[in-house]
């Protein structure tokens, strides 16, 4: 069984919307997608296309899937608003005052798209596979759910709800946000569900960066590079994990593919000050680093 993997990683999802694009149009077809935040995202519409695909042609065409994403991306990712709006300064401290804290910005706009963009019907009846994962906040453990489950979207919708930035999302009276914050790639969840080829797509490369002239007194800034930290090291442990489980299988001899592509070197795009030109330049260096993938991949089974 062939898995694609999507890890977190905020809008350096950009960077993971290039590498799908190499590693789809090359012939790589999922059978098994799954993804946590931003992977969440880019794996909900990637599966919503497939089923759209099967729905009106009887087939599934993965470039064209990949390039859809790539467009979607282009088009209605352009700026933070298109993303979340801030919330007032006197509404923020009423509601933390009254303990009813529920983010420092709004997710709507984003909650929108998502809605806009995605057919429940497609998402059902979709030929891959598709799981995201969110954590229980109230019990701290992750969860993975499927589009046959009826709170399906809520879960996408808590997978990219980024912890103090974005409000918890309430499903079935429980409280939900990013599954970053147990497994920032979701491959134990592909390795259960018994992949044996997989592609695993990290946005954080195995460096973290060095931020120039930070303002840790801004909170927003201060939250995304304590979040940085923390995710750089649980996806680090994520891959060192899953290479090897891979490796003990192989030599058990149960054979086992892993592909994993990540930024050479850390990538930084601003949550508060982005523009169409940085989504843009992540979407290229993305597809650099997959088509390298791909390259090296190519000749290591030639050889």
């Amino acid at each position: 069984m062939k898995a694609l993997v999507l890890g977190g990683g905020s809008m350096k999802g950009a960077f993971q919307v290039g590498v799908i694009q190499a590693v789809l149009e090359n012939g790589f077809e999922p059978e098994m997608v799954y993804g946590i935040s931003v992977g969440a995202l880019n794996a909900t519409f990637l599966a919503n296309e497939a089923g759209k695909q099967m729905h009106e042609k009887n087939a599934v065409q993965w470039p064209v899937v990949s390039r859809k994403l790539l467009e979607f991306w282009i088009k209605n990712i352009t700026q933070p608003q298109d993303i979340s709006m801030l919330r007032s300064r006197v509404m923020l401290g009423m509601a933390t005052l009254m303990s009813r804290f529920d983010g420092i910005v709004d997710p709507m706009p984003l909650h929108s798209m998502i809605r806009k963009h995605v057919n429940d019907q497609y998402l059902h009846n979709s030929p891959v596979k598709l799981k995201v994962g969110a954590v229980n906040i109230g019990s701290g453990e992750i969860k993975y759910a499927s589009p046959d489950n009826p709170q399906f979207m809520s879960y996408v919708y808590a997978s990219s709800s980024i912890p103090m930035l974005m409000p918890a999302v309430e499903i079935e009276q429980q409280l939900y946000l990013d599954g970053g914050l147990r497994e920032v790639a979701p491959i134990r969840q592909a390795i259960e569900d018994g992949a044996t080829e997989i592609v695993l797509i990290a946005c954080h490369s195995p460096l973290l960066y060095q931020p120039e002239d930070m303002n840790s007194r801004n909170l927003i800034t201060l939250i995304e590079r304590v979040r940085d930290i923390t995710v750089n090291q649980i996806v680090n442990s994520n891959i060192v994990w899953a290479e090897s489980f891979v490796d003990r299988s192989n030599l058990r001899g149960k054979p086992m593919k892993l592909t994993v592509i990540r930024p050479a070197a850390p990538l930084f795009l601003d949550l508060q000050h982005f523009t169409s030109e940085d989504i843009s330049r992540l979407i290229v260096e993305g597809y650099r680093a997959g088509i390298e993938a791909v390259i090296a991949a190519t000749e290591k089974v030639q050889k």
